[in-house]
């Protein structure tokens, strides 16, 4: 299930294509995995990790302001 995202302005949704992109690429090919290719679709993994936690943080901030109001 596939569920949307705010970016918040963050290109959160073109890091997600892009992964997606890598790990299609590998799925129709023949032949053993690189380790370049791994490393590109983990820093890809990672970045997105760690716009998603600050997202998270901002979304936090945001409800305890809208609370304390």
């Amino acid at each position: 299930m596939l569920r949307h995202l705010p970016d918040h302005g963050l290109p959160l949704v073109q890091l997600k294509e892009q992964r997606r992109d890598l790990v299609v690429a590998l799925q129709n090919r023949n032949g053993p995995v690189s380790g370049w290719e791994l490393m590109q679709i983990a820093a890809v993994q990672q970045a997105i990790s760690a716009f998603e936690d600050v997202i998270a943080d901002l979304d936090a901030e945001m409800e305890e302001l809208e609370a304390a109001a």
